[in-house]
Order: C-alpha cells, then structure tokens, then sequence
C-alpha cells in the first residue's frame, strides 16, 4: 500500500491552538518528568525497554528505532506548531524526502518545483528515477501544473520560499488544482520555518524541514520532520520511518526540542536583520539585483503577505553581484562576521554561492534557466545586530567590486608610465 492509494478526502485538521505560538514552541511536547518533577526532559538513551511479560512491555517503549521519548516529544511539539496532527522526525531532511518518495510505488510521476535545493534535485535525478519514479520540473509551477498532471501524477513538491532565488508559490492555488486530481502537495517550509509560514493551513498535505536548519537553529544537530494530517499516512510514512530506520538519535532529538523553544525570538530577530541586509543590498550601485520576499519590489510580494507571518521575508535572501563569479568568491571571503559556509537558519550568519556550493551538482544550464548564475550570492542572516550585518555586506562589497577596479587601473597606469 503505499500513500496515494487513498483519496484526497480532506482529513481533519488538528485542533485549533488555545495557545499562542511562543507558548507552545515553549511547552508543546515538554512535560514535566512525573517522578522527579524535572521541567526538562531527560535524554532517554535506552535502546530496548524491559518488558514484564512477553509482548507486555512495562510502558509505552519497546526498541528505540520504532519510537523514543525525546523523539515522541520533539514531534509533539513539531506538530503543535504546524498545525497538524502527526510529525514524523528523520536523520536528515534529505532522509524524509527519500522516505516520502519511498513511499510512492514503481511508474510513478510527481511535479516539481524548478529551483529546488540541490539535494532534492539529486535525489529526484538520481535515486527516485532508479526505484521507478519519474519527476517533471517546472519554474512556474501555479501556471502549467496541469499541463504536467498525468495519470500517473501522485504527488507535486513544493518549495517556497525556493532555494536559492527565493521565488515564492501560491500554495493554495496548487493544492486546489492538484486536489483536483487526487494528487498529494508536499511542501518544504524548510527557509520559512513553522513561525513564518504553515503550509497545512494553505491546502498541504504533507510540509517538511530539514530540522538542521532553523528548527534547530542552533548548527549542532542533522535531522528532517515531516507532518501531516492524515492517520492513513501516518500509518504508511510511520511504517517506512520504522523499515529503514533513517531515524535521529535521542540526543539529537533533546537538542533540536531545545532549539524550537527559541523558534519564534530567533525567526523574528532574523527577518529584522534579513530585512536590512536586503535594502542595503538592494541601494547598493554594486548589486545587479536582490531577492528577499521581505521587499516590495520582490514580485511574489503579494504571496508573501498572504502566506507568511505579518508579510514577514525570513532569514535568507540572495542577491547578484556586480563582477561576475569572481566577486561574488571575493565577497564571501571579505566578510567578517558573516561565515563562508554551507547550510542555513542557525544563529549566526552565513554567506555562499549556490553555484559552486550547494547547487554544484545541478548542471549549469538547468541552473541558470531558474536564476542561479555565478555571480548570485546566498545569505543567511543570523540574530547578530542588524548595523553591524549592514556595515559587514557593504565594506566586502567595496572590497569584492570596486578595490578590484582600482588595483588593475593602478597597474595599467603604473605599466604605461614605465613603459
């Protein structure tokens, strides 16, 4: 059996929240040990669990890859805060989209997102094409969606904001025509986080994050989650959770539950910042363009306001830089409190070009026909201060672009001069 063998029935939604989400990022998930009163939880590191007869086991535990405490609570909380019903947790965000394609039989299609991050690029080319399913990537995803649906179409993959343009997509929109047709909308929330944007409540069916990311926040833990609301998915991702064991260890599980208590501060802190970062960029004679949902001149604006938080941007932008490959390397090695680093939505910030990191494995023609050129910058913005973010991206872009200038007039004079 796999997840498209039942309908698109609209399942029950989770309860509506009595609670605000500061609150239940705080306390979902999180109660206080019944025997020691301890308010956070004890890292459970148990393997097996004793059980008094056979088959009896003494609580609800019986071997740690079918289900942990610290894992039970993390997902608690995951759901509390995307409004759903179930969470499922994985070693990796790359782990729950091979799990969710697993779970889709031999012959069939799904309908993708063009700028999608590299990993999910690779596994879509690479590894779901080998067990039978075919994937058909599309840049305006709202528009032809249904030039693409075929009978085979069981699922349409979703990133918005993408990776890296920060093109947004109207999810409403897509799940409604996809509904249509008995097809599953899955949607990586992985640059907006729970706080920013809650893709179930916009027609999903399913949402997931790499918990490395801003979830976790924190730079210390790999891990993925997905949620949903359906029991019969739950049933089937569950099973496939527990077959082939792409599960997160309790410690990493403690650590991550630790991080989203400060989801909420951390997301706002970063959109504050991000949100500068961008007009700076974007007044900057050095930039050829900025993309930040935050902006007005961005031209999902509209999406933005409607899906996210308060019209909030997020944490992570990209912009062109003036000079081509050269200066945007030259930028991201003249930074001095941005790190020169992969990955993303931790509490410090962080500078790359997608073109050479990590979109490397996208060939360039595919990658330039979504935006990602060489001389495109990704930043991530970390809860620093927002002055010294601005002054930071402004001198690297003196640096990257104009010092260049300066130094080869210098030479050229100096050579005529001599000579």
């Amino acid at each position: 059996m796999t997840l498209t063998d039942h309908p698109i029935d609209t399942p029950p939604r989770a309860p509506s929240p009595v609670h605000g989400f500061g609150t239940l990022a705080v306390h979902a998930g999180s109660p206080h040990d019944p025997t020691t009163g301890a308010v956070i939880e004890a890292i459970s590191l148990s393997t097996t669990f004793a059980q008094t007869a056979v088959g009896k086991p003494v609580g609800l535990y019986e071997y740690s890859r079918s289900s942990n405490p610290n894992r039970d609570n993390f997902e608690r909380a995951v759901a509390a805060l995307e409004n759903a019903k179930y969470a499922l947790s994985f070693a990796s965000g790359s782990a729950t989209t091979a799990v969710i394609l697993q779970s889709l039989a031999a012959g069939s299609h799904v309908v993708s997102v063009s700028d999608v991050y590299g990993g999910t690029h690779r596994y879509f080319t690479q590894v779901a094409k080998a067990h039978g399913v075919k994937v058909t990537f599309t840049p305006e995803i709202e528009v032809d969606i249904r030039e693409h649906i075929t009978p085979e179409t069981k699922l349409v993959w979703i990133e918005t904001p993408s990776n890296p343009t920060l093109r947004l997509v109207d999810i409403r929109a897509v799940a409604t025509q996809a509904h249509e047709h008995g097809i599953l909308v899955v949607v990586d929330n992985t640059f907006m986080s729970p706080y920013v944007q809650n893709p179930l409540d916009h027609g999903a069916d399913i949402v997931v994050h790499s918990v490395t990311k801003y979830i976790n926040g924190h730079s210390d833990v790999v891990m993925g989650v997905a949620a949903f609301n359906s029991d019969a998915m739950k049933d089937r991702l569950g099973f496939l959770q527990n077959a082939i064991g792409a599960i997160p260890s309790p410690f990493d599980c403690w650590l991550a539950h630790r991080g989203l208590k400060t989801l909420h501060l951390r997301a706002k802190e970063a959109t504050v910042n991000a949100t500068a970062v961008a007009k700076a960029l974007e007044s900057s004679p050095h930039v050829i363009a900025v993309n930040y949902p935050g902006l007005d001149s961005h031209p999902h604006r509209g999406i933005a306001r409607k899906q996210h938080r308060n019209g909030m941007g997020g944490g992570m932008l990209s912009f062109r830089v003036k000079g081509g490959h050269a200066a945007a390397e030259r930028f991201c090695q003249t930074t001095t409190i941005f790190t020169l680093a992969e990955s993303l939505g931790g509490v410090e910030s962080l500078v790359e070009v997608p073109s050479s990191m990590t979109h490397a494995g996208i060939p360039k023609d595919q990658r330039e026909a979504v935006g990602v050129f060489d001389d495109l910058v990704r930043i991530s913005c970390g809860i620093e201060d927002a002055e010294d973010l601005k002054a930071d991206v402004l001198q690297a872009l003196e640096k990257a672009v104009v010092s260049p200038k300066i130094s080869h007039g210098l030479n050229g004079f100096a050579n005529g001069y001599i000579s």
